[in-house]
């Protein structure tokens, strides 16, 4: 019950700052690039600030740079694409096709010899049959739709190179605050020498405020989620109450349609996600 409060509270945070980071860059108040910075920073502020007073646990390995330097380079990339996506696709579009991530996982295991329980094959259908049957209906907009889609199979490497290094070489803390560093600098350069803008500037105005402190907040939030129940069952229940908070953004906010087919796509898509982690 304390990680599903907990998780309620961070995707609410999370869909309200990436709903005024979509309007505003829609608006052309705010580049992607600011938009990737904003939401980031304060994610890399606390896992630094976690890592060097709180815990004390840098642990980072040389033997993982095999690895990590591709890690990274992806993160950037998924980065890039993540911003792109928010701000050319449809906020259901993004949430229901990121769910994909998931199966995709399930996948690679299958291939890696890792066997799936008959449950797990039915959530992965049922998951299918959702995404099929509001993309048949045209009920999902495919505007933006190939830079979700990219993002949805990149996070089966990125989450892949990621579980492998906190495995065997670095600590948590030491993996994701060096990665978030240097994607978060990758977005600060690109604002500065592209688009011309200093992201830092941008704190200094209510809007782009609440946007960064909204984001940092949820992911911090759903960082300290994982302390009440197993990782699987966190991410199940982050990526369900994503795909109904931005349905609902999607058609009170930015006015899509099919409230009520999506709502029952909703339903699928948590029911098949339940049955992939019991």
């Amino acid at each position: 019950m304390i990680a599903f409060f907990l998780l309620f509270i961070a995707n609410s945070f999370v869909e309200i700052g990436t709903t005024i980071g979509k309007d505003q860059t829609e608006k052309r108040q705010q580049s992607i690039y600011t938009m990737g910075f904003l939401n980031l920073l304060w994610s890399t502020v606390f896992f630094l600030f976690f890592a060097f007073f709180v815990r004390q646990g840098f642990l980072f390995s040389l033997a993982s740079l095999p690895t990590f330097i591709p890690r990274v380079i992806l993160e950037i990339v998924q980065a890039h694409f993540t911003v792109l996506a928010i701000k050319h696709a449809s906020r259901s579009t993004f949430s229901f096709i990121r769910v994909l991530t998931i199966p995709l996982l399930l996948i690679v295991d299958l291939i890696l010899g890792y066997r799936l329980n008959p449950h797990q094959i039915l959530g992965i259908v049922i998951i299918a049959v959702a995404l099929i049957l509001l993309l048949v209906r045209r009920s999902l907009k495919t505007k933006g739709i190939f830079f979700v889609l990219f993002t949805a199979v990149n996070a089966v490497i990125t989450l892949s190179l990621y579980k492998y290094d906190i495995t065997h070489f670095n600590s948590v803390e030491a993996e994701q605050s060096l990665a978030l560093s240097v994607v978060t600098a990758y977005f600060m350069i690109m604002a500065l020498l592209v688009a011309k803008e200093n992201p830092l500037r941008f704190l200094a105005k209510p809007i782009f405020l609440t946007q960064s402190l909204l984001n940092g907040a949820g992911d911090v939030i759903i960082s300290f989620s994982y302390l009440f129940a197993p990782a699987s069952v966190i991410t199940t229940i982050k990526r369900s109450i994503s795909v109904l908070f931005s349905v609902m953004s999607g058609h009170f906010y930015f006015g899509e349609k099919y409230l009520m087919l999506k709502i029952l796509a909703f339903i699928l898509v948590a029911g098949g996600l339940l049955l992939l982690v019991f």
